[in-house]
């Protein structure tokens, strides 16, 4: 069964979909089998995986309103080594009809298990809004990563992201955990992302990811070439953090994995 990730801050602008699909090829790159779900109008994410939103026949508003065939919604992008569930601006009305829908929080959910035993990984980028999409998206989700600047403003909204997280985890999904908080497009000359990162260390502690992903022209690029970092440029500095993240998020998974074997003989 395939661990579910959905990557989440209702802050535009932070690295999330940069996150999300780079972090997906990354983890593909290790021989992993990984499926992106873009669960953001915007479609960026489908974008940056070199797919042409405009053109999509069957995207994940589909899956999500009318029951469509997930496994008929799924594509193969070249140059990223992973699957994706596209997304484009039908998106936008699909969440406004979500709320009228029965089981609107399941959605999600209920479409992936058609498909879960497939992957090791799912990664879905959430919109940068606290709305019915990014519900389903925690609600199908195992776990959280919070991409984050190290700016004062990038702090505020923090809480109420972890107050929705606990609440469903309370209500609907008692097995969602903060897999990580990952620092984005840092510049270590700034004083003041210093100052927050050390924020961020003292808050979360273990849940911080070490790695770094700094500000990088490249890695800014790649997305309108329609490729991930690695395919775009494996050498640049942007390419080397995702991989080093990529290690860093296969082996706390590892550890967990063996933790919950651990658990479960025990019990």
């Amino acid at each position: 069964m395939a661990k579910i990730i959905a990557l989440a801050n209702q802050k535009g602008g932070v690295g999330k979909t940069t996150s999300c699909v780079n972090l997906a090829a990354s983890v593909a790159a290790a021989n992993k089998q990984v499926l992106l779900v873009d669960l953001d109008p915007q479609g960026n994410a489908t974008m940056g995986s070199g797919c042409d939103k405009r053109s999509i026949q069957t995207s994940v508003t589909e899956v999500l309103l009318d029951g469509a065939d997930i496994k008929q919604a799924i594509v193969r992008p070249a140059h990223t080594g992973y699957r994706l569930l596209p997304a484009n601006s039908l998106l936008t009305t699909a969440e406004i009809q979500l709320v009228s829908l029965p089981e609107r929080e399941f959605r999600l959910k209920k479409a992936l298990q058609q498909i879960n035993d497939q992957y090791d990984f799912i990664f879905i980028d959430c919109p940068p809004a606290l709305n019915m999409l990014t519900v389903n998206g925690l609600v199908s989700a195992n776990g959280v990563i919070v991409p984050m600047q190290c700016e004062y403003y990038a702090l505020e909204g923090l809480s109420d992201l972890l107050e929705t997280i606990d609440q469903l985890r309370q209500s609907v999904n008692p097995k969602l955990i903060i897999e990580g908080v990952l620092r984005t497009m840092y510049d270590a000359r700034n004083r003041l992302a210093v100052d927050v990162s050390e924020q961020l260390r003292e808050h979360f502690g273990e849940k911080l990811y070490q790695t770094i992903i700094p500000r990088n022209v490249r890695l800014a690029e790649a997305p309108s070439f329609g490729q991930p970092i690695m395919a775009y440029d494996r050498k640049s500095p942007g390419a080397q953090a995702y991989l080093m993240l990529a290690g860093e998020f296969l082996r706390r998974n590892k550890l967990y994995a063996q933790q919950e074997a651990k658990n479960a003989v025990t019990c």
